[in-house]
């Protein structure tokens, strides 16, 4: 599958590099597209340009930016170039301001997700959140004793959450679908208490499990 990845720092690095490693083609997009000259060519299928390159390249797009930059992203890489594809929103909406106690502060209510206002915004794209809720070093194939983690998923499309579901499945993941765009306002904050641990004790490797009987 030809993937587009919008965003140049870790996260998206990190996502980017899993696609190519399960033999994806990857184009990683970012505003300035000078800034990731040591990922251009970092092996066979990876390549770099705009937003827009990138998001019209992508079969499947990824949105892997700071969470106040992601309509500003969504907005470069344009609409038509999203219409009718599976975006990952892996954006949260952190604001830039310190963690209180460990706790992160976000720029969104409780009672409307990120996630919400980008599908109402590009309502052609498929969004479905998804790893928002574990630290970059964990995404790709992670390795917890004795379990396989959870990814938590929502969406309003069937066909794009399966299809999200295969890409988990590659990246060592079970999937959770917790059902409409709504959901991500449960989500979302998963990145807040997955962060405390990180602020209060500095451990950054763990991640959620769902248990079911």
């Amino acid at each position: 599958m030809k993937v587009g990845v919008l965003g140049s720092g870790d996260v998206a690095k990190t996502l980017a590099g899993g696609f190519l490693k399960h033999s994806h083609t990857v184009m990683i997009g970012s505003r300035s597209p000078a800034k990731l000259e040591d990922w251009s060519g970092k092996s066979t299928g990876s390549s770099v340009g705009t937003f827009a390159e990138a998001a019209q390249f992508g079969e499947l797009v990824v949105v892997a930016v700071k969470g106040n930059a992601a309509v500003e992203a969504l907005t470069l890489a344009g609409a038509k170039n999203l219409a009718g594809k599976t975006v990952i929103d892996a954006c949260n909406p952190i604001e830039d301001s310190p963690p209180e106690n460990g706790v992160l502060r976000f720029f969104t209510d409780i009672n409307e997700s990120l996630m919400e206002q980008l599908q109402r915004q590009f309502r052609d794209a498929h969004f479905v959140k998804a790893f928002n809720s574990v630290g970059a070093p964990c995404m790709v194939n992670p390795q917890f004793a004795g379990a396989k983690p959870t990814m938590f998923i929502c969406g309003n499309n069937d066909g794009a959450k399966k299809k999200v579901a295969q890409i988990n499945e590659q990246f060592g993941w079970e999937t959770a679908d917790m059902g409409g765009a709504e959901a991500a306002r449960a989500i979302e904050p998963l990145c807040m208490l997955w962060c405390i641990p990180g602020f209060v004790r500095n451990d950054w490797t763990h991640a959620f499990k769902l248990l079911t009987k």
